[in-house]
């Protein structure tokens, strides 16, 4: 399409007249942020007027920000779950949203060791696809010619549960693939994948990245940008095809598709596509075959330009791996979002991830910000609460806890991520994202905390136990080194009967009693997804954690306030432990997990 030249837009020449009427969406909304925001919470508040949960705080028909905020208290899932958990058990009526509940989100944050269940209304969907059809418009300014071949991604569904009252309960981009919105999305020349829908949408996660892998390969000159959701996710992508390029090869050679893939919807589509083609056998198999893998991503997809993944927050760590893989490729983040709500976008996707920045688009919900500061503990007072702050009001490198009001329900929620203002697009402002709050470890979508790392340890404890032995000091790391990545956990033992030790076989043991303290995040990621190794524990020496103590006061720590890091991720501290390693131990099973706990 020509783009006629009276077209133009502050964030730079949009590609096509489609481009550029999204372009000045983002323009608008940013231009015009704080009155947007009150907008919408009046309208959240008026649709929502008469749900049980607003009609306690007596606002009357109030739709200002001052007597909302004045009058509605700032909750966490905690105080939300009974709420919750009636209109999961079957109680249909207006409990928090006026419009029906129409399914449930879970959430990768946990709650008492399973999913949070955030409810969540059909048109819904709508807003969150206005997100996602922002998101290439903007890729276009800085990558041309995207309309000349195909994106190369990894998408997945989770398990799915029904909860008492018939609602479905899934993860959010489990939704958004099985949606109407999704699967009836309007031709972009600009956003064409390789993988057909049948193979994104089959819940068998081998059958399913077997058929987007042949996709891919079949199409590998075409392919400019390949991506998943997730850093580990195109990571575990690579490794997948390490470990099965022999199979692949042999599907092309013979243009018969493995008879492991039974699903009978993939099968007739990718068997439609699939013709032999024995030049493209040999060539995978004289790269595959090679032990060095540095640099298979641009050697197979020789024309990609750049991979789409988030690399922010936890998934850091996987930079030095895919670097590995793709010979430095550009790695772009271009969206912000999570279970309760979608937030925003990279205006500038082209930038190195450390300097990654979202805006946050204020149609998307009603967005307050806590400053980080303010807290002590994670715990509000109620007798004198820090007034929270609008967007409008935010101060250029000051971090925020963000606190969101859904037109779905959720009102003045903590939604837990930490946030640092970098700059502003008009009068937006615009955020690296920190960190999680309280998380320790992470590989995937799991996230693990003190407490839980601690509930694992103790169930753990028990079976040292017999042996007269017990854990005297312990910390974490999460290491990506590993395809999947796994927990490792680094224990000192205080072993008090020297001719009666643990075993090799107890100790594993006591990597399978952690797992099975974890979340069902955590234990799905294990068993069902395969994005989780198996947990290791690394028996130190005993003064190993004195050591440590000694390494961080040699460092500037205060001795008085010293207390061992539950996690660490300092590479000189991490040699420290790794040299002192005296045994090491790996679950022998994985934990128990069941995708219908909830019924």
């Amino acid at each position: 399409m020509t783009v006629h030249s009276n077209i133009s837009s502050p964030l730079g020449p949009p590609a096509c007249e489609k481009d550029a009427k999204a372009l000045q969406f983002i323009e608008d909304m940013t231009r015009n942020t704080d009155s947007v925001q009150a907008n919408v919470l009046a309208e959240i508040l008026s649709r929502n007027a008469h749900t049980e949960y607003l009609r306690m705080f007596h606002l009357d028909g109030a739709t200002d920000r001052e007597t909302y905020k004045s009058k509605v208290p700032v909750v966490g899932y905690d105080e939300l779950s009974p709420y919750i958990k009636r209109i999961a058990d079957g109680d249909r009526s207006q409990i928090l949203s006026s419009q029906p509940i129409s399914e449930f989100l879970t959430s990768s944050g946990t709650s008492a060791g399973e999913r949070k269940l955030m409810p969540t209304i059909a048109e819904e969907w709508d807003r969150r696809q206005k997100l996602y059809s922002l998101l290439m418009p903007v890729m276009n300014l800085y990558v041309p010619n995207l309309n000349k071949g195909k994106g190369l991604y990894f998408y997945f569904i989770k398990a799915e549960t029904k909860t008492k009252s018939g609602l479905v309960a899934r993860p959010v981009l489990t939704s958004y693939y099985k949606s109407e919105q999704f699967r009836n999305r309007p031709y972009d020349p600009y956003n064409v994948n390789t993988s057909p829908d049948e193979a994104i949408l089959c819940p068998d996660s081998f059958q399913s990245m077997y058929s987007q892998m042949l996709c891919g390969l079949m199409m590998r000159e075409e392919v400019l940008r390949m991506g998943a959701v997730f850093a580990s996710g195109l990571v575990r992508a690579v490794r997948f095809l390490q470990l099965n390029w022999q199979e692949l090869a042999h599907d092309f050679e013979t243009g018969t598709l493995n008879s492991n893939i039974t699903d009978p919807s993939v099968r007739a589509r990718v068997s439609e596509m699939l013709k032999p083609d024995p030049e493209l056998a040999k060539f995978i198999t004289g790269q595959c075959s090679d032990e060095n893998w540095e640099g298979i991503i641009t050697r197979i997809w020789p024309n990609t330009k750049y991979l789409d993944v988030i690399v922010t927050g936890a998934m850091a760590q996987y930079i030095p791996t895919l670097d590995y893989y793709s010979n430095g490729l550009p790695k772009y983040c271009t969206m912000y979002a999570s279970s309760e709500c979608y937030f925003g976008l990279n205006l500038k996707p082209v930038c190195d991830p450390s300097q990654v920045s979202y805006t946050i688009m204020p149609n998307m919900g009603y967005f307050e910000f806590l400053p980080h500061d303010s807290t002590s503990s994670g715990t509000l007072s109620r007798d004198s609460p820090p007034r929270l702050l609008d967007l409008a009001e935010l101060e250029l490198g000051k971090e925020y806890e963000l606190v969101i009001s859904t037109y779905a329900g959720l009102c003045r929620y903590r939604v837990g991520d930490i946030l640092r203002v970098t700059g502003f697009h008009n009068s937006a402002p615009q955020f690296k994202f920190v960190r999680r709050k309280n998380v320790l470890l992470s590989i995937d979508s799991d996230k693990t905390d003190e407490a839980e790392l601690q509930s694992g340890i103790d169930n753990a404890s028990v079976l040292l136990r017999e042996f007269n032995t017990s854990i005297v000091e312990y910390t974490s790391y999460a290491d990506t080194k590993t395809i999947p990545g796994h927990y490792v956990i680094y224990w000192e033992l205080l072993i008090k009967d020297s001719t009666n030790p643990p075993t090799d076989a107890v100790l594993n043991q006591c990597c399978l009693a952690m797992e099975e303290s974890f979340n069902s995040v955590y234990r799905q990621g294990r068993v069902a997804d395969n994005s989780i190794g198996p947990l290791e524990i690394r028996v130190v020496k005993n003064g190993t954690f004195e050591e440590l103590m000694d390494y961080a006061i040699s460092r500037g720590a205060s001795i008085n306030q010293y207390k061992v890091p539950r996690c660490v991720t300092f590479t000189p501290i991490l040699e420290l432990l790794d040299s002192r390693v005296v045994s090491s131990h790996l679950s022998p099973a994985a934990p128990q997990w069941t995708p219908d706990r909830r019924r």
